[in-house]
């Protein structure tokens, strides 16, 4: 059958191009996460390509300043927020300019009130879905599976986060990366803060100690990426086993603020090995409280941002109802939380898990201590 001019030319119309979301990843301010964001985006404008700035931070930092000055930067809109004006990355005038590539700096941000979305992130997927290529920065400590590992080396609590299914949409990692002790040079040579502040942030979240843990964060996440992209290029080109069986990972969470310590390990395990996290609650009857309602919901919200599969269930026991579960949806491992019990409450612990290894199929079990250092 004779095919139609309009499937001839169907046929020969190049196919859109799906847009490219590149990430440069660091472990603190000053590695070179925008510096490398910006001469990607030079290097691409003079092959031709239509690159904008969407928003990039200097931070009074000459160097990026005189870089972003190379590429046409869209202006941001002025939002009125408590009688002060606030300038944001306009994402409706960067879509309006229909570019091929957007810069898009401190991907984590928290957009001020009266924005188009709450996060940065969700301005970022918008370009992504109008087919608008996205080079953008984020430090590993805004993940918000890393942040009470984060607050445990460092004693800070991030604030600002980036949910961890925002990560699996990114297409390539780039890491921006020094040793720690060039980092420190950087800082006391007034390149990061001005020198008044230099010497106190290297006493604090800059001591070398900190610097090292939060390198291997961010080694671990690109490292973790990079097994992802072989995996799916075995599996594209018919290399990878097909009988491999994927590992369930299943955590206990109660309405204890610990739980997302608890949750975090556990989500960092399941990514370790390319498995589904399962997040389970047990409802005994001993949450009514409001606070503790709140708590709780916070445990599972965090839960489903790190990828987390929920459920919940009721029973008068909560070693039965896993075990249920761990039937139910074939589990391979579980994750229960230990907190520091003495006497008769280090008894019953210990008989509720045991109760479980009874009544439960096969399956791996981790003992993690819940109570952060």
């Amino acid at each position: 059958m004779a095919k139609t001019p309009e499937q001839w030319l169907e046929e020969t119309e190049p196919q859109k191009k799906q847009a490219i979301f590149k990430l440069f990843l660091g472990y603190a301010p000053g590695v070179g996460k925008t510096f490398n964001m910006l001469s990607e985006g030079i290097r691409r404008h003079s092959r031709g390509e239509d690159v904008v700035i969407g928003v990039v931070e200097t931070h009074g930092r000459r160097g990026i300043a005189e870089l972003a000055a190379k590429l046409e930067a869209v202006p941001r809109s002025k939002i009125d927020y408590k009688g002060t004006t606030f300038e944001e990355m306009d994402v409706d005038a960067i879509l309006a300019r229909k570019p091929r590539v957007a810069l898009v700096d401190e991907l984590a941000h928290t957009n001020i009130d009266g924005s188009k979305h709450a996060k940065r992130y969700q301005d970022v997927l918008d370009l992504l879905d109008a087919g608008i290529d996205v080079l953008s920065t984020m430090n590993v400590q805004h993940i918000e599976s890393m942040t009470p590992a984060v607050l445990n080396i460092t004693g800070i609590q991030v604030r600002e986060t980036l949910p961890d299914w925002v990560m699996q949409k990114v297409n390539e990692i780039v890491l921006a990366d020094l040793t720690p002790e060039a980092l420190q040079t950087r800082m006391r040579r007034g390149d990061i803060y001005p020198l008044e502040r230099a010497e106190r942030a290297l006493g604090h979240f800059f001591r070398p100690g900190n610097l090292i843990a939060l390198r291997e964060l961010a080694l671990q996440q690109v490292a973790r990426a990079v097994d992802r992209s072989l995996e799916s290029y075995l599996e594209k080109e018919g290399l990878g086993s097909n009988l491999a069986l994927r590992e369930r990972i299943g955590v206990c969470v109660s309405s204890s603020p610990a739980a997302q310590y608890l949750i975090a390990r556990a989500a960092r395990m399941a990514q370790r090995i390319d498995g589904e996290l399962h997040v389970i609650y047990v409802d005994i009857g001993t949450d009514e409280d409001p606070e503790d309602r709140r708590s709780l919901e916070r445990n599972i919200h965090f839960g489903e941002n790190l990828g987390g599969k929920v459920i919940r269930t009721r029973g008068k026991s909560v070693a039965e109802e896993v075990a249920k579960i761990v039937r139910d949806k074939h589990l391979t491992q579980v994750v229960f939380g230990r907190s520091a019990q003495k006497g008769w409450r280090k008894y019953l612990y210990l008989s509720a898990v045991h109760r479980f290894l009874r009544d439960a199929p096969p399956v791996d079990v981790h003992i993690v201590t819940q109570e952060m250092k």
